[in-house]
């Protein structure tokens, strides 16, 4: 039986207790032998980050200090070019063995968003994609997924086979926790304790970021 590897890609601007608590659910459901937070570097169909990636990576590798499976990527942030996920996809797929299975999460959000992607409709001939799916997500998906969930949705996570091709929703813990909520509460001079790290929380302290003089 091959390796099952996670891929949680984000700006992680700052990095907070909702990405860590949904990629340890996620882990612990599937049986991941690791799940990889992904830093973006200049993702495509968002705001520039606020801090450094850097500051950014450096607050992941916190986070996940010592948190089996998680593990950090840093690939992205090597990249001089825009963080596409196909890239990473491809990449990592060609550095595991043929039946290793490689899932990509995705929210809600970013999974109706697919449409929008660089070659998103290559994605799946290198992962499985997991959409994390809180109960308050009531939107519909674009009709260009329509088919797609049609042809490839599996209704059980756990019933997903092969290295690739298919698409599974996992039941999330919703936690109202926001990187913009937390910014702002950074900025407004706010407490932010148990909604990061303790050890993220130390860097942002140690390094003044989003505080509102940067």
């Amino acid at each position: 039986m091959g390796k099952r590897i996670g891929l949680l890609g984000g700006t992680f601007d700052p990095v907070h207790i909702g990405h860590l608590r949904s990629a340890l659910e996620v882990a612990d459901a599937l049986g991941l032998d690791e799940l990889r937070l992904t830093p973006n570097a200049r993702p495509p169909h968002r705001d520039t980050p606020q801090v450094s990636p850097l500051d950014r990576l450096a607050m992941v590798q916190c986070a996940v200090a010592g948190i089996s499976p998680l593990v950090v990527d840093d690939r992205e942030l090597k990249r001089d070019k825009p963080s596409y996920t196909i890239d990473t996809l491809e990449l990592t797929r060609a550095e595991l063995a043929a039946d290793d299975q490689l899932f990509l999460l995705l929210g809600w959000d970013a999974f109706c968003g697919l449409p929008t992607w660089h070659r998103w409709e290559e994605l799946l001939q290198h992962c499985h994609i997991l959409v994390l799916q809180r109960p308050d997500a009531d939107s519909e998906p674009p009709d260009a997924l329509r088919n797609l969930l049609a042809a490839r949705s599996v209704s059980d996570p756990q019933a997903l086979t092969g290295p690739s091709g298919n698409i599974a929703f996992v039941w999330q813990t919703p936690l109202a926790v926001s990187a913009t909520q937390i910014r702002q509460l950074l900025a407004s001079g706010k407490s932010v304790r148990f909604l990061v790290p303790d050890a993220v929380l130390a860097y942002i302290d140690a390094h003044g970021l989003y505080r509102a003089s940067n």
